[in-house]
């Protein structure tokens, strides 16, 4: 539990926190710099945040409303926060902004005859997919992070994941939102309705905009019957570009409802935390996951032969696949401790992925820097990890530059600079590259129109 208690001396607070404690229930305001510490940062390891001049703990949308009148007036930036598990700085805080958490909102319902679940933001995942299996149904949107990161953070950066090839992200599973705008006007858009076209479909908007258009302070989100038993096939190549072209070859002829891809160096990164039993030759391993009922699981591993795969093993026992897609979720935080990493979150058009892990590996040779990758590869949506000592100057910007270097090797591929992690700050400087001039100053004036004192996430967009 974080402190609650009450500074001593109330009067030689800033004016802005003092009208935050006349305004919220006591205890919802931190201003402690000690217990506003761990609200600062998210999981961007290279991303430097400012010092809130308070954390707000927010337990309802009328005290969202209510900080937020509060910093219009005083003019002060809000950063929101959930869960604190995003990988692109998106959430970390800028000096003297007001940190807006919605940890403590954390209700869900679920209307099973609507099939459909209305989440505050501070959920989890989890909560959300535990909560729907209740009723028999099931939450899709799966990012490696489900266990852990919120709703609200999935909604702020339209989080994809493992399974996502086949059935989508957070925004295809949005049917309403409830936002609440930097004035403090609480919008509800959309509804419970699978089909909604009367006016703009605005939450659209506010669905991946990372907190700079909005708060959303509450999601109608479809959910789906259970998922079938799924058949898992695990292929190994002696080249990760080998790899790449069996994804593509795959995708040209199938929709399996997930696969993954890490290449040598993320495996072996696993390898010293979970021991999977794989050789140190092993170049790429891919992961596939479809339907037991379906003809999809020979036709992946027909698909990995043809493209020299070393070694393919089909299953249909659940464990076995948990293990190796549990194995996949791991590969961020075993690779952290091999170093500081620059995450990126690259997406490029499917037949392009043989060119991008191939380039990624010419990078990671001639700038002598250590780059595990893996992906959702059945979406073009990679991670190469770009690791370095940070205690070496050197191996700092060695690693600086292959990052923006693979970025510019997606953006010349006709990809993206993220797929699902977010601009964020991590990213922000890159963000006019791929859009462009015009789309730039149409982004602006949308962000204009709806923050016009420009108080919301302020230096994470354009």
């Amino acid at each position: 539990m974080v402190p609650t208690s009450e500074p001593g001396d109330s009067l030689a607070e800033p004016p802005v926190v003092r009208a935050l404690r006349d305004a919220l229930p006591g205890g919802s305001v931190l201003s402690d710099p000690d217990q506003m510490e761990g609200y600062r940062y998210d999981r961007a390891m290279t991303v430097r945040p400012g010092m809130p001049v308070a954390v707000v703990r927010a337990a309802s949308s009328a005290e969202v409303q209510a900080t937020l009148r509060i910093a219009s007036q005083f003019a002060t930036p809000v950063v929101t926060r959930g869960a604190g598990t995003g990988l692109s700085g998106g959430s970390a805080a800028v000096d003297g902004c007001i940190t807006l958490s919605t940890e403590r909102m954390r209700e869900v319902r679920v209307d099973a005859a609507a099939m459909v679940a209305t989440v505050q933001p501070g959920a989890l995942n989890a909560e959300v997919k535990a909560e729907a299996r209740r009723h028999g149904l099931w939450y899709p949107p799966d990012p490696s992070s489900f266990e852990i990161c919120s709703i609200g953070g999935n909604l702020a950066t339209n989080a994809g994941g493992l399974c996502c090839v086949r059935y989508g992200v957070t925004t295809d599973y949005v049917l309403g939102i409830e936002v609440v705008l930097a004035d403090g006007r609480a919008l509800r858009l959309g509804g419970k309705t699978i089909k909604d076209v009367a006016g703009y479909d605005l939450k659209r908007l506010f669905v991946g905009s990372e907190g700079t258009l909005g708060v959303i302070t509450e999601a109608t989100l479809r959910l789906r019957p259970l998922g079938p038993p799924l058949s898992t096939v695990a292929a190994t190549f002696g080249d990760v570009v080998d790899c790449g072209r069996a994804v593509a070859r795959i995708m040209a002829a199938s929709r399996p409802s997930a696969l993954e891809l890490m290449d040598a160096a993320a495996i072996a990164a696993v390898e010293r935390v979970r021991p999977m039993g794989f050789e140190p030759g092993v170049g790429a391993l891919l992961i596939g996951q479809c339907p037991v009922d379906a003809a999809e699981g020979a036709q992946l591993a027909a698909a990995c032969e043809g493209c020299d795969a070393t070694y393919v093993a089909v299953t249909d026992d659940p464990d076995e696949g948990e293990l190796l897609m549990g194995a996949r979720r791991m590969a961020i935080p075993c690779v952290e401790r091999l170093g500081t990493v620059l995450i990126e979150d690259i997406g490029v058009p499917i037949p392009s992925i043989p060119a991008l892990v191939g380039a990624v590996a010419e990078v990671a040779t001639r700038t002598d820097t250590m780059i595990p990758v893996i992906g959702h590869a059945g979406d073009g949506n990679f991670h190469p990890l770009v690791t370095f000592d940070p205690t070496d100057a050197d191996a700092r910007a060695r690693a600086e530059l292959a990052f923006d270097e693979i970025i510019e090797i997606a953006l010349a591929l006709g990809g993206t600079i993220t797929g699902e992690h977010g601009v964020g700050s991590l990213k922000a400087r890159h963000l006019s590259a791929q859009l462009g001039s015009d789309v730039v100053e149409l982004t602006s004036t949308i962000k204009r129109a709806l923050d016009p004192a420009g108080i919301l996430n302020p230096g994470k967009w354009v």
